[in-house]
């Protein structure tokens, strides 16, 4: 068993990712974080320390920054998706070749639904038929191969989830329909068209990936645990958390499926988010029984101080959320 407890952190300039690091700091790991810019970086990075200039696209920057390393969080998304569907299999392999250099490093990967097809399925556990319906879920299921075909010389931790909320989670649904950053909030937008949609506090999901990977030998070679957080069976216990944390009744309109529908032969952002449509239309959970069996209780934050939290953070109060998750502080 690997003791160093040191991580390399590919994204920590992301809501994922950043998240992760600093979990791992908490939690008295080493934090390696490769970045194009340290200064910038550093600047908003908190307590976190170890920034490392280089870029995720090149090999070499990989393995260098990787050197002596337990684990390598890959986090890490091109800069604003541009040619993600291109460049995102390559970035997985130079984090492959950094974790086999390394000696066996474990690749820590945050999941996603969307290797699944939600009108198939109602519940995801480990040895759920992967049948993608979109463009990016074929890649994240090509994505889960190569670990596959890596290991056992490279092991890796697979963390599946719903959709990220939470404090320094800005490009997500949360924060970019439901709610507009840095406005009072005046009307929700609710993606949803029935209940059942899975939303990942991310804080908690942070905590909990940083709890797997202590434990060590107790991980498989290739480890797939699903991370069940709040599931709003619903469909509307989201929206009215919001109102409950805003103290008033917000109106709620919903989201113009149809227009994006109408829109999607054009290209764009209507035909990125048709693709995933049917994520919103079919209820899904994630069985985390895999996951409580390897840590224990999965860290969940109450609803209503996850969302004032993320609300606050986003600047959508006009008072501070109270009440941090405890292992936040």
């Amino acid at each position: 068993m690997r003791t160093n407890k040191t991580a390399l952190v590919l994204g920590a300039t992301g809501g994922i990712g950043g998240g992760i690091a600093a979990a791992l700091d908490r939690h008295g790991w080493t934090v390696r974080a490769l970045v194009r810019d340290p200064a910038n970086a550093a600047a908003k990075g908190g307590r976190l320390s170890g920034w490392i200039a280089g870029d995720a696209m090149s090999q070499a920057d990989v393995i260098s920054a990787a050197s002596g390393v337990d684990a390598i969080v890959h986090a890490v998304n091109p800069p604003g998706y541009r040619d993600w569907h291109r460049l995102v299999l390559p970035m997985m392999a130079n984090t492959l070749a950094a974790a086999k250099a390394a000696g066996g490093a474990r690749v820590v990967l945050p999941g996603t639904i969307y290797n699944f097809d939600p009108a198939r399925i109602t519940v995801i556990d480990a040895t759920t038929p992967q049948a993608p319906r979109t463009r990016k879920g074929a890649i994240r299921v090509q994505l889960e191969r190569l670990l596959e075909e890596a290991a056992p010389a490279v092991p890796s931790l697979i963390v599946r989830a719903g959709d990220f909320f939470g404090p320094g989670v800005r490009s997500s649904w949360f924060a970019q329909s439901l709610v507009k950053p840095a406005q009072p909030v005046q009307r929700l937008l609710n993606p949803a068209t029935g209940p059942g949609h899975s939303w990942a506090y991310l804080p908690d999901l942070a905590e909990a990936i940083v709890r797997l990977m202590e434990a060590g030998d107790r991980l498989d070679a290739l480890e797939r645990v699903q991370f069940e957080g709040y599931c709003d069976t619903s469909g509307t216990g989201m929206v009215d958390a919001v109102r409950r944390a805003v103290g008033r009744n917000i109106p709620e309109r919903r989201f113009p499926w149809w227009l994006m529908r109408l829109l999607a032969p054009f290209g764009g952002f209507p035909r990125e988010v048709v693709e995933i449509e049917s994520y919103w239309r079919h209820p899904v959970r994630f069985d985390n029984s895999r996951l409580v069996a390897l840590i224990g209780a999965e860290p969940r934050t109450s609803l209503d101080t996850a969302v004032a939290t993320s609300l606050s953070a986003l600047g959508c109060l006009d008072r501070p959320a109270t009440a941090p998750t405890p292992w936040a502080i």
